[in-house]
């Protein structure tokens, strides 16, 4: 079932950031979840089945300096490796995109690593709608 993620599902989410590449303790995922449910302009979907996060998708609204249009950024996107191929990744991008529509937004945009390992990723993504458009470029400060 798809449902709104919930602080108490920070130790839930620590297998899938994993998955995602990017491990993260159960305080950690509290800490951020504490402040991301605290800004109305996130929101977050599980896919929980037998009291387990099978699934998540992390986004937030923005408005735009290059356009009228605003936007719904997604941050994160992930499905269990043992759970993919089963339409979760599908349905949680379809809640994703009529949140968007909530919101007036008129895209949904999403980064993907370049790396070997995101080819399957971007097949994915290709799959549900979105285009190749773009190159990330990021600064540590």
């Amino acid at each position: 079932m798809i449902r709104t993620v919930r602080v108490g599902d920070a130790g839930k989410l620590v297998p899938l950031m994993k998955d995602l590449g990017y491990p993260s303790t159960k305080e950690q995922m509290k800490k951020r979840l504490t402040r991301i449910l605290s800004k109305g302009d996130f929101k977050t979907f599980v896919w929980e089945e037998y009291n387990e996060l099978l699934g998540m998708i992390g986004m937030t609204y923005c408005e735009a300096y290059h356009t009228d249009d605003p936007h719904v950024r997604v941050i994160a996107f992930v499905v269990r490796e043992s759970a993919q191929g089963k339409g979760i990744g599908k349905q949680l991008m379809q809640k994703a995109e009529n949140w968007a529509l909530q919101t007036g937004a008129k895209t949904i945009m999403l980064n993907s690593g370049n790396r070997d390992d995101r080819e399957s990723a971007h097949h994915i993504y290709h799959q549900l709608g979105f285009e190749g458009r773009a190159t990330g470029f990021y600064k540590k400060i």
